[in-house]
């Protein structure tokens, strides 16, 4: 197993003294270290107030890390500019504002969306209704079964129609971590406007923007050890600025008239209303706290456990993994076991103390190819242990000889 001191990361999770809890839904969201917690609780107890509106020493001191927060993120990313940091709600969030911003207002009939079919619904959804709202044809690269992209067809799914490319960076089914380089290059090759869904990426390994020459990427705090109801959109600053406001209201503007209103600069012309200050200072703080461990720790400790995972689970007869047979993947799986509906497999793994993920997961036509209604998902993170994987296996054995 790669090095982590893994005792003393387990020790700064509140929630891990629990010792009889397995948690392996990081996918989903992931719990936060005390760090974190304290970050937030100290911004109310000691220095709460509005920003960007007093000037008082608690106003300042809030603005001040605030904007702290936002300049880190900046920094994770390697973005050359903080103004390209939008907080938003969430991932979810930041792909409606570029839908509504951008999409809506440049795009017509005849025009080319093109998305995957490996895409979550907040992929998918937007830009369907972007699509319907603008005459824009919406479509889609396959997949194939083995959890990978189909880009055989490439250079005929991008062409001169194409205006926007929207893929998700790792599945959150699969795992499977795309060729996004690859398809941001081809979508260039015809002046197209890319997007990146990278909720599932950022928390787990190294993403640089000005490698990747994106021009938009989300992510979302709570994936990343970082509170609920905060994410970013990433935007190149020169799209930002022709773009109309998501929202509007107080701290958008830049000057109000009964008759008009004119906007502020990027990014306050997208945060509308007071903003998310206590979700900002403590995503900053889960920045600082993966920054202080390392990233590329991280996702070599992540692998270590994948391997495992999957070697183990691959000894349980009628036991089918979906995807991880060629490539690059992230340390998710999703399975099934003949025989036991995945709800049901969900709550015997719950009864001895396992949480796991079953469902669709927010991609149903994943779930349409791979000819399934569900499966179950076990994802993992840095506070994750071989010991937990080696239980995970023994409840699914014994759930097995329960069902035959």
């Amino acid at each position: 197993m790669s090095k982590l001191d893994i005792n003393k990361i387990r020790s700064d999770f509140p929630i891990f003294a629990d010792k009889s809890l397995i948690y392996l839904d990081s996918a989903a969201t992931t719990h936060k270290p005390k760090q974190v917690i304290n970050a937030i609780s100290n911004f109310y107890s000691n220095y709460y107030a509005n920003v960007h509106r007093g000037i008082y020493e608690l106003g300042m001191k809030a603005t001040e890390a605030y904007q702290s927060a936002r300049q880190n993120i900046a920094n994770f990313i390697n973005a050359s500019d903080w103004r390209s940091i939008v907080f938003t709600g969430g991932t979810t969030e930041s792909i409606n504002l570029v839908a509504y911003s951008w999409a809506r207002k440049n795009l017509k009939t005849g025009d080319e969306i093109l998305i995957t079919e490996m895409e979550h619904h907040s992929n998918i959804v937007p830009w369907q209704l972007a699509a319907e709202e603008t005459g824009v044809l919406l479509k889609y690269i396959p997949i194939n079964t083995d959890g990978t992209l189909d880009l055989s067809n490439i250079d005929k799914l991008i062409t001169s129609k194409t205006k926007l490319v929207s893929i998700i960076h790792q599945s959150n089914v699969f795992g499977t971590i795309n060729p996004i380089k690859k398809i941001i290059n081809h979508a260039k090759k015809v002046n197209a406007i890319t997007f990146i869904d990278a909720a599932q990426s950022i928390p787990h390994s190294h993403v640089d923007v000005q490698d990747l020459d994106c021009d938009f990427l989300a992510f979302s705090g709570h994936k990343m050890l970082g509170p609920t109801s905060i994410g970013v959109l990433y935007g190149k600053t020169e799209l930002l600025d022709s773009m109309m406001p998501f929202m509007s209201g107080g701290d958008m503007i830049n000057s109000v008239t009964m008759t008009e209103s004119t906007w502020n600069d990027i990014p306050y012309k997208f945060e509308a209303g007071t903003p998310k200050i206590a979700q900002a200072i403590g995503f900053g703080a889960a920045i600082d706290y993966i920054n202080d461990i390392g990233i590329d720790k991280i996702h070599d400790y992540e692998q270590s456990l994948l391997k495992v995972a999957l070697e183990k689970l691959k000894s349980i007869d009628e036991l089918e993994i979906y995807g991880h047979q060629t490539g690059e993947n992230g340390a998710v799986i999703s399975f099934n076991l003949e025989g036991v509906h995945p709800h049901d497999l969900a709550q015997f793994l719950d009864q001895d103390g396992i949480a796991v993920r079953a469902g669709h997961h927010c991609a149903q036509p994943i779930m349409n190819k791979l000819e399934v209604s569900a499966t179950i998902r076990a994802s993992f993170y840095l506070y994750n242990t071989e010991e937990e994987i080696d239980k995970l296996c023994a409840s699914l054995r014994k759930t097995q000889s329960f069902f035959n």
